[in-house]
């Protein structure tokens, strides 16, 4: 049942959501774009350039060679950048940026799935400080994501950790070896073909919004398919929830479950639109 609370007596369990257009609706790299280039970061052809690189993902995602060449434009592309003003830019646009376009229905999930007991654990191909923020936006209980080499302060253009395709499977294989979560009984989320592997880690998988080839899959291997299509912010879901301490979540969730029916509409009275559909988060 929705909501329902895991036995404590059971192994752990977690949900694994990627990041870009299974949580949020672009890329949460190419969304700073702007912001990076009034911080004078990147000049004005590179904002045109990831504006099409944005383009090209929400139209019909990325395939393997196309997520290599966007890998390697962008690794170039920071090389030398000063890592404590990423950090301070993304902290100051996080909510005008991010906020706006996160899923309803993904933060519907991810209350369900904490209301049950489980961890969050986002997991995505996106650098670790944009996607570090954004999971404690989201209240998520930890964070896979890219890592670039740093020295004196600024990003090399090396890549030290390549959260993507079967590296995404093997992190979440290591999360569940040290944090004691039993794989069968756990959930994960995406919209991709590349990210296969880690849909078949765990024990429900689901596909959101896929590409083409990960419908097929999906099909083939009868796994869900949810279509997200609403975003919103969170301040007008629950304020509290816009909060990234883990216990306000938690409380609002519990607000939620009592008024609504279903335990996953945190606004009282709210319509869901016919396109939408949330999984349903078993005990």
């Amino acid at each position: 049942m929705l909501g329902t609370v895991e036995n404590h007596s059971l192994p752990r369990t977690a949900a694994f959501f990627d990041l870009d257009k299974t949580v949020i609706a672009k890329s949460s790299t190419l969304t700073f774009s702007k912001s990076f280039y009034q911080g004078g970061l990147i000049n004005r052809r590179a904002v045109l350039r990831t504006a099409y690189a944005q383009f090209v993902f929400l139209a019909g995602g990325a395939d393997h060679d196309q997520m290599e060449r966007m890998r390697e434009y962008l690794s170039a592309l920071c090389r030398g950048w000063n890592v404590q003003q990423v950090r301070e830019i993304v902290a100051e646009t996080l909510h005008e940026l991010i906020d706006p376009i996160i899923y309803d229905e993904a933060a519907s999930l991810i209350e369900a799935h904490h209301t049950a007991g489980r961890d969050v654990v986002i997991v995505s191909t996106s650098g670790a400080e944009v996607v570090e923020p954004i999971g404690e936006l989201l209240g998520a209980d930890r964070v896979v994501a890219t890592r670039m080499v740093v020295e004196d302060g600024a990003f090399t253009g090396e890549v030290e950790y390549y959260a993507y395709g079967p590296t995404k499977a093997e992190a979440i294989k290591e999360l569940a070896e040290s944090e004691g979560y039993d794989l069968s009984r756990c959930y994960a989320y995406s919209d991709s073909v590349t990210d296969i592997p880690m849909l078949e880690t765990v024990g429900n998988p689901h596909a959101v919004n896929p590409d083409r080839a990960l419908r097929r899959e999906a099909a083939a291997r009868d796994w869900p398919v949810l279509t997200f299509n609403r975003p919103v912010r969170l301040k007008q879901r629950v304020p509290a929830l816009s909060m990234p301490s883990r216990p306000a979540l938690v409380a609002a969730a519990a607000v939620g479950a009592a008024a609504a029916t279903a335990g996953l509409v945190w606004l009282a009275g709210r319509r869901r639109e016919p396109g939408a559909r949330i999984a349903q988060v078993q005990h």
